[in-house]
Protein backbone atom coordinates (compact mmCIF):
# COMPACT_ATOMS: atom_id res chain seq x y z
CA UNK A 1 0.00 0.00 0.00
CA UNK A 2 1.16 3.26 -0.95
CA UNK A 3 1.77 5.99 1.95
CA UNK A 4 -0.20 8.41 1.63
CA UNK A 5 0.06 11.66 -0.02
CA UNK A 6 0.91 14.49 2.40
CA UNK A 7 -2.00 17.17 2.64
CA UNK A 8 0.12 20.23 1.54
CA UNK A 9 0.92 18.71 -1.37
CA UNK A 10 -2.93 17.41 -2.00
CA UNK A 11 -2.75 21.12 -1.71
CA UNK A 12 -0.82 22.18 -4.10
CA UNK A 13 -1.78 19.87 -7.02
CA UNK A 14 -4.93 21.74 -8.53
CA UNK A 15 -2.43 24.64 -8.49
CA UNK A 16 -0.19 22.23 -10.50
CA UNK A 17 -3.01 21.34 -13.19
CA UNK A 18 -3.99 24.45 -13.80
CA UNK A 19 -0.85 26.12 -14.30
CA UNK A 20 -0.07 23.14 -16.77
CA UNK A 21 -3.53 23.46 -19.13
CA UNK A 22 -1.93 27.08 -19.17
CA UNK A 23 1.64 25.48 -20.63
CA UNK A 24 -0.09 23.13 -22.65
CA UNK A 25 -1.36 25.83 -24.86
CA UNK A 26 2.20 26.37 -26.36
CA UNK A 27 4.47 23.48 -25.60
CA UNK A 28 3.91 19.48 -24.69
CA UNK A 29 6.77 19.31 -22.49
CA UNK A 30 7.81 21.84 -19.59
CA UNK A 31 10.71 21.60 -16.60
CA UNK A 32 10.04 21.75 -13.24
CA UNK A 33 11.93 25.08 -13.23
CA UNK A 34 9.42 26.55 -16.10
CA UNK A 35 6.49 24.63 -13.79
CA UNK A 36 7.43 25.93 -10.45
CA UNK A 37 7.50 29.43 -11.94
CA UNK A 38 4.66 29.46 -13.20
CA UNK A 39 2.92 28.17 -9.81
CA UNK A 40 4.85 30.50 -7.65
CA UNK A 41 6.82 27.59 -5.71
CA UNK A 42 10.15 26.45 -5.99
CA UNK A 43 11.67 23.38 -8.40
CA UNK A 44 12.86 21.14 -5.43
CA UNK A 45 9.31 21.44 -4.13
CA UNK A 46 7.40 20.76 -7.84
CA UNK A 47 10.32 17.26 -7.68
CA UNK A 48 9.24 16.46 -4.07
CA UNK A 49 5.69 16.86 -4.50
CA UNK A 50 5.59 14.66 -8.01
CA UNK A 51 7.51 11.99 -6.34
CA UNK A 52 4.54 11.07 -4.34
CA UNK A 53 2.93 10.48 -7.62
CA UNK A 54 5.76 8.23 -8.93
CA UNK A 55 6.34 10.83 -11.56
CA UNK A 56 9.58 11.94 -12.82
CA UNK A 57 10.94 13.73 -15.38
CA UNK A 58 13.50 12.85 -17.73
CA UNK A 59 16.77 14.72 -17.84
CA UNK A 60 16.91 17.45 -19.88
CA UNK A 61 13.79 17.45 -21.14
CA UNK A 62 11.28 17.70 -18.10
CA UNK A 63 7.65 16.12 -17.59
CA UNK A 64 5.46 15.28 -20.73
CA UNK A 65 2.14 17.75 -20.03
CA UNK A 66 -0.55 15.69 -20.82
CA UNK A 67 0.97 12.84 -18.94
CA UNK A 68 1.53 14.65 -15.66
CA UNK A 69 -2.21 16.07 -15.79
CA UNK A 70 -3.40 12.90 -16.25
CA UNK A 71 -1.78 11.15 -13.33
CA UNK A 72 -3.01 14.27 -11.08
CA UNK A 73 -5.91 14.07 -12.16
CA UNK A 74 -6.03 10.22 -11.55
CA UNK A 75 -4.87 11.53 -8.14
CA UNK A 76 -7.32 14.19 -7.46
CA UNK A 77 -10.15 11.95 -8.52
CA UNK A 78 -11.07 14.14 -11.25
CA UNK A 79 -11.23 11.59 -13.93
CA UNK A 80 -15.50 11.64 -13.54
CA UNK A 81 -18.45 14.09 -13.41
CA UNK A 82 -19.13 15.01 -10.14
CA UNK A 83 -22.92 16.41 -9.69
CA UNK A 84 -22.91 19.37 -7.25
CA UNK A 85 -25.71 21.11 -5.44
CA UNK A 86 -25.63 25.14 -4.72
CA UNK A 87 -27.61 26.00 -1.48
CA UNK A 88 -28.12 29.53 -1.60
CA UNK A 89 -29.53 31.47 -4.79
CA UNK A 90 -28.25 34.96 -3.82
CA UNK A 91 -25.37 36.95 -5.70
CA UNK A 92 -23.15 34.51 -4.66
CA UNK A 93 -25.09 31.19 -5.35
CA UNK A 94 -25.97 32.37 -8.35
CA UNK A 95 -22.80 33.98 -9.51
CA UNK A 96 -21.28 30.34 -9.37
CA UNK A 97 -24.37 28.16 -10.71
CA UNK A 98 -23.36 30.86 -14.22
CA UNK A 99 -19.85 30.21 -14.18
CA UNK A 100 -18.75 27.66 -16.79
CA UNK A 101 -15.43 27.35 -15.38
CA UNK A 102 -16.46 24.06 -13.18
CA UNK A 103 -17.17 22.34 -15.74
CA UNK A 104 -13.66 21.60 -17.11
CA UNK A 105 -12.48 20.16 -13.66
CA UNK A 106 -15.35 17.61 -13.82
CA UNK A 107 -17.89 19.56 -11.45
CA UNK A 108 -21.47 19.72 -12.75
CA UNK A 109 -24.12 22.33 -10.93
CA UNK A 110 -27.07 20.06 -11.63
CA UNK A 111 -29.57 21.96 -8.69
CA UNK A 112 -29.79 24.67 -7.01
CA UNK A 113 -31.91 25.35 -3.37
CA UNK A 114 -33.36 28.32 -1.74
CA UNK A 115 -35.39 28.53 1.15
CA UNK A 116 -36.79 31.78 -0.25
CA UNK A 117 -40.27 31.00 -1.75
CA UNK A 118 -40.06 34.35 -4.00
CA UNK A 119 -36.83 32.38 -5.22
CA UNK A 120 -37.99 29.18 -5.94
CA UNK A 121 -39.00 28.38 -9.34
CA UNK A 122 -36.98 31.31 -10.60
CA UNK A 123 -34.68 30.18 -13.47
CA UNK A 124 -31.04 30.34 -13.14
CA UNK A 125 -28.24 29.44 -16.19
CA UNK A 126 -30.75 26.41 -17.36
CA UNK A 127 -31.55 25.45 -14.01
CA UNK A 128 -34.65 26.52 -11.79
CA UNK A 129 -34.26 27.01 -8.05
CA UNK A 130 -35.84 24.34 -6.15
CA UNK A 131 -37.35 24.43 -2.27
CA UNK A 132 -35.22 23.60 0.50
CA UNK A 133 -37.23 20.56 1.95
CA UNK A 134 -36.72 19.18 -1.19
CA UNK A 135 -33.34 18.82 -0.39
CA UNK A 136 -33.29 15.22 0.31
CA UNK A 137 -35.30 13.99 -3.19
CA UNK A 138 -32.95 16.29 -5.07
CA UNK A 139 -29.90 15.09 -4.02
CA UNK A 140 -31.20 11.68 -4.61
CA UNK A 141 -33.01 12.00 -8.02
CA UNK A 142 -28.97 13.77 -9.15
CA UNK A 143 -27.26 11.37 -7.30
CA UNK A 144 -25.85 14.52 -6.51
CA UNK A 145 -22.01 13.87 -3.77
CA UNK A 146 -21.04 17.70 -3.43
CA UNK A 147 -22.50 20.69 -1.93
CA UNK A 148 -21.47 24.27 -1.88
CA UNK A 149 -23.13 26.81 0.69
CA UNK A 150 -23.33 30.05 -0.90
CA UNK A 151 -25.97 31.04 2.47
CA UNK A 152 -25.86 33.94 5.21
CA UNK A 153 -23.68 32.98 8.17
CA UNK A 154 -26.80 32.49 9.91
CA UNK A 155 -28.32 29.22 7.86
CA UNK A 156 -24.79 28.28 6.86
CA UNK A 157 -24.52 25.36 9.90
CA UNK A 158 -28.28 24.26 9.66
CA UNK A 159 -27.42 23.81 5.80
CA UNK A 160 -24.68 21.89 6.72
CA UNK A 161 -26.53 19.21 8.85
CA UNK A 162 -29.19 19.57 6.24
CA UNK A 163 -26.98 18.08 3.74
CA UNK A 164 -24.98 15.67 5.57
CA UNK A 165 -28.91 14.28 5.89
CA UNK A 166 -29.53 14.28 2.42
CA UNK A 167 -26.18 12.06 2.34
CA UNK A 168 -23.89 14.93 1.16
CA UNK A 169 -20.39 14.07 2.72
CA UNK A 170 -18.07 16.70 1.02
CA UNK A 171 -19.49 20.53 1.53
CA UNK A 172 -17.73 23.54 -0.05
CA UNK A 173 -18.25 26.71 2.57
CA UNK A 174 -18.16 30.15 1.21
CA UNK A 175 -20.11 31.66 4.10
CA UNK A 176 -17.92 33.84 6.31
CA UNK A 177 -18.41 31.46 9.52
CA UNK A 178 -16.30 28.20 10.91
CA UNK A 179 -18.74 25.02 10.75
CA UNK A 180 -18.91 21.91 12.92
CA UNK A 181 -18.99 18.68 10.30
CA UNK A 182 -20.71 16.11 11.62
CA UNK A 183 -19.54 12.41 11.68
CA UNK A 184 -18.23 11.45 7.96
CA UNK A 185 -18.69 15.03 6.63
CA UNK A 186 -15.39 16.78 4.97
CA UNK A 187 -15.81 20.55 4.81
CA UNK A 188 -13.48 23.11 3.23
CA UNK A 189 -13.83 26.75 3.66
CA UNK A 190 -13.05 29.14 1.49
CA UNK A 191 -13.23 32.73 2.98
CA UNK A 192 -12.76 35.75 0.57
CA UNK A 193 -12.40 38.39 3.15
CA UNK A 194 -9.60 36.45 5.21
CA UNK A 195 -8.04 36.51 2.14
CA UNK A 196 -8.33 39.80 1.24
CA UNK A 197 -7.40 40.99 4.80
CA UNK A 198 -4.21 38.92 4.62
CA UNK A 199 -3.40 41.31 1.11
CA UNK A 200 -4.33 44.26 2.96
CA UNK A 201 -1.55 42.67 5.13
CA UNK A 202 1.11 42.55 2.99
CA UNK A 203 0.67 45.66 0.89
CA UNK A 204 0.92 47.84 4.07
CA UNK A 205 4.18 46.03 5.36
Amino acid sequence: MKDPIPESTVARLPRYLRCLSDIAVSEAKCSSEELAEAAGVNSAQIRKDFSYLGAYGTRGVGYDIADLSSQIRTVLGLTRTYPVVIVGAGNLGNALTNYGGFRAWGFEIVAVVDIDPNKVGQPVDGLTIEPMHDLVRIVDDNSIEIGIIATPASAAQTTVNRLADAGVTSILNLAPIILKAPDGVQIRRVDLSTELGILAYHRNT
